[in-house]
C-alpha cells in the first residue's frame, strides 16, 4: 500500500508544488514584505499615472475617453503579462517565476503594519503624521481628513485589500496559474490609479472598472462571506441587503458594508478627489470609528486571512489523505 501511495503522490506533484508555492508566497508577503518603494506593482502604478497624464483628456467626448482608456489598459497590461508568460514557459525552473509573481502581486498584504502606525499616530493626536503615513496607499485626497476620516479610510483599505490580494491570488492561481494572477492584479492596480469614481477618470477609467468588476466579483463575494460569518446572523443577512449606491463606480462598497456590520461602526461617506467632493453612501451600523476601531479591523482581517490560509493548507492534506485511503 505504501509504494502505491508514494506513486500516487508523485503523480500529484504539480498539485503539491502549486500549493507550496502559494502557501510560501502568502506567508512571506506577511512576514517579509518588500518596502513599498521597491515594489514592482507600485512602479507599475507610477507608469499608469504618467500614461494617464498624457492621454487622458477629460474635456474630450466620452467615447474618445473610453477608447483612450481601453488602449492605455491594453498597452500596459498585455506586454508585461506576455513577457512573464514567456519566461515561465522557457524557464528551467518555472516554479521560481511563479513564486516571484505571486509574491509581487501580494504586495499590499503588508498594509496591516501601516494601519498600526496610523492607529499609533492617532493615539498621540498626530493627525498630520497619520495622514502622511496613509497617503501613499490611497488614491484620494487625504490632506484634510479628520480623525474619523482617517480611521474610516484606514479600515476600508484594510478590509478591501485582501479581495485583490489573498483571495484573488488563491482563486486565480488555482484556475489559470501565475499569469492570470498577474493580469488581474495589474488590472486592479489600474483601477486604483484611474478610479472611475474620480470625475477626472469617469470615462477614461470605465473600461478598467468594468473588467475589474467582472474579475473580482467572486473573490469579493467569498471574502465578504468569510468576514460575515464572524459577525453572526445580522452580518450574514447583510450579504443579501441591497445598498443605495448613487455612485456606480465604487467596487468595494459591499465589502465595506459587511465590515461595518461586523465591527458595529460607520464607514463610507463623502470622499475628495482633486478637491472635488464625491458623495458615497454612509454605511451606518454603529458609532463613527476611531483608533480602537482600527485595532478591531486588524483583528477581523487577520482572522479572515487565517481562515483562507487554513483552507489552502487543508486542500493538499485532504487530497493526500483520500489518495492514501484509495491505495
Amino acid at each position: 500500500m505504501v509504494p502505491e501511495f508514494a506513486t500516487q503522490l508523485l503523480n500529484d506533484t504539480p498539485l503539491y508544488q502549486g500549493a507550496m508555492i502559494l502557501i510560501i508566497s502568502l506567508l512571506l508577503s506577511k512576514v517579509a514584505p518588500l518596502p513599498r518603494d521597491y515594489q514592482p506593482i507600485v512602479w507599475f502604478g507610477f507608469l499608469a499615472k504618467e500614461l494617464a497624464a498624457k492621454v487622458n483628456r477629460p474635456g474630450r467626448a466620452p467615447s474618445q475617453q473610453l477608447i483612450a482608456g481601453t488602449l492605455a489598459c491594453a498597452l500596459l497590461v498585455l506586454p508585461f503579462s506576455a513577457i512573464m508568460t514567456f519566461l515561465m514557459q522557457l524557464a528551467a525552473f518555472p516554479w521560481f517565476f511563479e513564486f516571484i509573481t505571486l509574491y509581487i502581486c501580494l504586495n499590499d498584504e503588508n498594509f496591516n503594519q501601516t494601519a498600526i502606525e496610523v492607529k499609533q499616530a492617532l493615539s498621540r493626536e498626530e493627525k498630520g503624521r497619520a495622514r502622511s503615513t496613509l497617503s501613499p496607499w490611497l488614491y484620494r485626497d487625504t490632506r484634510q481628513l479628520s480623525e474619523v476620516g482617517i480611521a474610516k479610510a484606514t479600515i476600508e483599505k484594510l478590509v478591501t485589500t485582501p479581495v485583490y490580494g489573498t483571495v484573488s491570488t488563491i482563486i486565480f492561481f488555482s484556475i489559470g496559474g501565475a499569469p492570470l494572477v498577474l493580469i488581474t492584479r495589474m488590472l486592479k492596480q489600474l483601477e486604483l490609479c484611474w478610479p472611475a469614481i474620480n470625475p477626472k477618470f469617469t470615462h477614461f477609467g470605465k473600461p478598467v472598472y468594468l473588467l475589474s468588476t467582472l474579475f473580482f466579483l467572486i473573490p469579493g463575494w467569498l471574502w465578504n462571506i468569510s468576514m460575515a460569518i464572524q459577525g453572526g446572523p445580522k452580518s450574514i443577512l447583510s450579504l443579501f441587503k441591497p445598498l443605495p449606491n448613487n455612485q456606480p463606480f465604487y467596487n468595494c462598497i459591499h465589502t465595506c458594508s459587511i465590515a461595518a456590520s461586523v465591527l458595529n461602526i460607520e464607514l463610507g461617506g463623502p470622499m475628495k478627489f482633486n478637491g472635488t467632493k464625491i458623495d458615497t453612501p454612509r454605511l451606518s451600523y454603529g458609532p463613527k470609528p476611531d483608533g480602537e476601531s482600527i485595532t478591531s479591523a486588524i483583528k477581523l482581517t487577520n482572522v479572515t486571512y487565517a481562515i483562507w490560509l487554513f483552507f489552502v493548507i487543508s486542500i493538499p492534506l485532504i487530497w493526500a489523505g483520500l489518495r492514501y485511503l484509495q491505495g
